[in-house]
């Protein structure tokens, strides 16, 4: 988990930087046609830090737990993330992941292989969420940043 961690932590330094120098203007323009805007983006990510957030900490006091899905399209329409101020959002998404690496750093090696379901998916462990969760974020960073 150390790569992860490591990795996690240089990926919010780093891409928070090179967000941050984006104008309101780009920020609101779809990355390409029928996609999302750098600002919807984020707000959807900011949406996998929330519902991760949740996985992270209760699979650590529960033990092995069934987990809403996400409907991602339905929640970055309700939030209006189009619509919100590009440096609120940039903002909320480095606070929130600095927060959710420190969750992830203090994870006891005993509960990284909890299960956990998201959906009528199949279970996998606290371990696999955390490092999907870090693959997800670089995957939507690098849409934005490319």
């Amino acid at each position: 988990m150390q790569n992860v961690i490591e990795d996690f932590r240089r990926t919010i330094n780093e891409s928070y930087d090179r967000l941050a120098r984006l104008t309101e203007d780009a920020s609101a323009e779809p990355i390409s046609s029928g996609k999302w805007s750098p600002k919807e983006l984020i707000g959807h990510l900011i949406d996998s830090a929330s519902n991760n957030h949740q996985r992270f900490v209760r699979a650590q006091i529960d033990g092995a737990l069934t987990f809403p899905g996400y409907e991602q399209e339905p929640w970055v329409e309700r939030q209006a993330y189009k619509d919100e101020s590009w440096a609120n959002l940039t903002a909320l998404w480095k606070s929130y992941n600095l927060h959710l690496l420190h969750i992830i750093s203090n994870m006891a090696n005993d509960k990284l292989d909890v299960l956990c379901r998201i959906g009528s998916s199949e279970p996998v462990t606290l371990r696999f969420l955390a490092e999907d969760y870090v693959k997800h974020l670089k995957h939507h960073l690098e849409q934005i940043l490319a």
